[in-house]
């Protein structure tokens, strides 16, 4: 269930570059996951559609995929909150989730045989970086892509 939005489409600066950003709060019921993928690719054709920004079919089913995965994984492993924000900053766009479990992930070897646990490794794969804090409760990670993307 998406428990709380906000949004800050508008422009704002930071470091001399232009910034759209929204965030919304995340609770673990059914069809969860999906409206953070929805919010996402709603996201990506407002700064689109409304601020001219290029952005490739590509960026958006990787965003949605990377949305997907540290969601999951934060709904799956965390107490308490999740927060999602996505943000866009010069040539790119950032995915980050936020959650209130301290312990930080770790990428498993690569394993055709393993089911499951692919998740960050999976994002590893799409990013261009990932960055993962410790934050007091919990931790934040950021998954960054380019905005046009290869397509």
């Amino acid at each position: 269930m998406l428990v709380g939005s906000s949004s800050e489409n508008g422009d704002r600066r930071e470091r001399g570059s232009l910034l759209q950003r929204a965030g919304f709060a995340l609770a673990g019921d059914e069809g969860c996951i999906a409206r953070a993928r929805r919010h996402a690719a709603d996201f990506l054709s407002r700064l689109r559609d409304r601020h001219g920004r290029g952005v490739s079919a590509y960026t958006v089913g990787t965003v949605q995929l990377i949305v997907s995965e540290l969601v999951t994984n934060a709904l799956k492993y965390a107490p308490g909150p999740v927060r999602m924000e996505l943000r866009v900053t010069g040539a790119g766009v950032e995915v980050v989730v936020e959650d209130s479990n301290p312990a930080l992930p770790a990428a498993h070897a690569t394993d055709p045989d393993r089911v499951g646990r692919h998740g960050l490794e999976i994002v590893r794969a799409v990013a261009e970086d990932l960055d993962i804090q410790r934050l007091a409760p919990g931790k934040r990670i950021t998954a960054r892509i380019a905005l046009t993307g290869l397509c």
